[in-house]
């Protein structure tokens, strides 16, 4: 314990259980006045802790900010809803959301187009109360990386993926990148390097370029997705007149972070 500059005693050393654990680190940072000082390390272990105790509705996706749609759309829609939000993965219902038959994976989509309803996934369901943790377990043996949260009465209140679980544990860890949602960096005369998120008008508006727009997309994510078709990977370039994207983040749900070179 001494990296946080709290002795401990050496004759209860083993015997030290998660709430001395917890204590500790709570104590040691305190005592740092510079939260910069603190190794991510440190972060990662204080995040550890209180995963330990925390229940699945703690990091769900609430049911109001689910993106589903109905078993009975046809492609295009399913088409337009993965560029409009920018994600991977939508949740398929039959009646209404709380009566959903699975998910839908944008690779999947693409692979299937003339039916896609062929290509949708099973999900777990798992109750609100769920400890976090197990869930993490069952998910990784199960090899699947999505649930749908139910409420007590089997109602639909919010969804979890493995990378929400993950987050909990390095979310506070952030990278160069993290710290606006909608973040343009520019880093030269023609060279940006931005979120995914950023609107194309916006875009073209402060920074005098001409990206193609349309009712069809709004952001950076969704104007990669239309012209692509699928979901890019990370490191990926992609050549778009004289626009060139590389993609540098991309998680299981979004294009996060892209460096845009015009040429």
């Amino acid at each position: 314990m001494a990296v946080f500059g709290v002795k401990s005693d050496k004759t209860n050393e083993n015997a030290l259980g998660r709430l001395e654990l917890d204590s500790y680190v709570r104590k040691g940072f305190e005592e740092i006045s510079n939260e910069k000082e603190v190794d991510s390390e440190v972060k990662i272990f204080r995040n550890a802790l209180d995963f330990s105790s925390m229940r699945v509705r703690d990091c769900m996706v609430p049911r109001a900010d689910i993106v589903a749609i109905n078993v009975d759309e046809n492609i295009e829609k399913l088409k337009d809803l993965f560029i409009e939000t920018g994600i991977s993965r939508i949740l398929v219902y039959r009646e209404d959301i709380d009566d959903i038959v699975g998910y839908i994976h944008v690779w999947e989509m693409f692979d299937n187009p003339q039916d896609w309803t062929k290509s949708i996934a099973t999900v777990s369901f798992v109750p609100e109360s769920m400890q976090a943790n197990k869930l993490m377990n069952d998910l990784m043996q199960q090899r699947k990386s999505i649930a749908v949260v139910v409420d007590e009465f089997g109602g639909t209140s919010g969804v979890v993926t493995m990378e929400d679980l993950v987050e909990e544990i390095f979310g506070d860890i952030e990278d160069e990148y993290d710290s606006a949602a909608r973040f343009v960096k520019q880093e030269g005369d023609k060279e940006f390097v931005l979120s995914g998120r950023v609107e194309i008008d916006t875009l073209n508006e402060e920074y005098g370029l001409d990206i193609p727009e349309s009712e069809s997309y709004s952001t950076v994510a969704g104007y990669l997705l239309h012209h692509m078709q699928r979901f890019p990977k990370t490191y990926e370039s992609v050549v778009i007149g004289k626009y060139t994207f590389k993609i540098l983040k991309v998680t299981a749900r979004k294009i996060e972070v892209v460096r845009l070179i015009v040429d």
